[in-house]
């Protein structure tokens, strides 16, 4: 796999960053990095290191989007930012995935809008793996949408769903909807008519599940909107 690296996002980039791909491609034999950022900083890192053997490479990036920016500004005013050049080497073909510790927003702005979304898909959502104890679960979303619509949080089911199937490999997932109660009236408006919305499909929704249930293992994919995901 060929992986885009984000050498600008986070608040220790690029060297840290740099310190994370050489571990990984030591680690991992099969993986490739391409490295996206200022060519001059990136270098000066790799510098320290033995690269002798490992598949890296790196990607010039005049640009980085700062952690405190607005994420539009990764679109309109940032186009060659260190995301946006990675996003177009993954709609390019020259990359299979994107990884970055950078500005969420902006990671979300560019993905969204230059590979777009999945027919059927309004929003991208963050998903997590949540620890418990029989393993993890999924949950999302965790951030990028904090204000949804019940229509959102369906897609979020069945992104989530399709997650822990193909990555996870349950082969039936369940899938619960975080409220303030089991019984189907708990709730708010939002999760209220969800709970409906989800009830229709053919998803195996085991209901609405609390906060606890995230850890015991009674569930393998969360839905909430991004608002609640981020406080959990």
């Amino acid at each position: 796999m060929r992986i885009a690296l984000d050498a600008m996002g986070g608040d220790r980039a690029p060297g840290v960053i740099v310190e994370g791909a050489i571990q990984a491609l030591k680690e991992y034999k099969d993986l490739e990095i391409i490295l996206v950022g200022d060519e001059k900083r990136v270098k000066k890192e790799l510098a320290k290191y033995s690269v002798k053997g490992i598949s890296l490479s790196i990607v010039h990036a005049s640009q980085v989007v700062e952690m405190d920016e607005l994420p539009t500004t990764a679109l309109r005013k940032k186009k060659d930012s260190s995301i946006m050049v990675a996003a177009r080497l993954v709609k390019e073909k020259k990359a299979q995935a994107i990884v970055s510790a950078g500005n969420t927003g902006a990671a979300m702005v560019a993905t969204k809008v230059v590979l777009g979304t999945l027919e059927g898909i309004e929003r991208p959502a963050i998903a997590i793996l949540m620890p418990h104890i029989h393993g993890v679960s999924i949950l999302t979303d965790v951030g990028a949408n904090v204000d949804c619509k019940p229509q959102h949080l369906l897609q979020f089911a069945i992104m989530g769903n399709t997650y822990a199937k193909e990555i996870l490999e349950i082969e039936k997932p369940k899938v619960g909807l975080l409220s303030v109660g089991k019984e189907r009236v708990k709730g708010n408006e939002l999760t209220r008519t969800t709970y409906d919305l989800l009830e229709k499909t053919s998803l195996n929704f085991i209901g609405n599940v609390e906060g606890r249930d995230i850890f015991n293992g009674s569930v393998d994919v969360i839905v909430c909107d991004g608002f609640i995901g981020n406080v959990v």
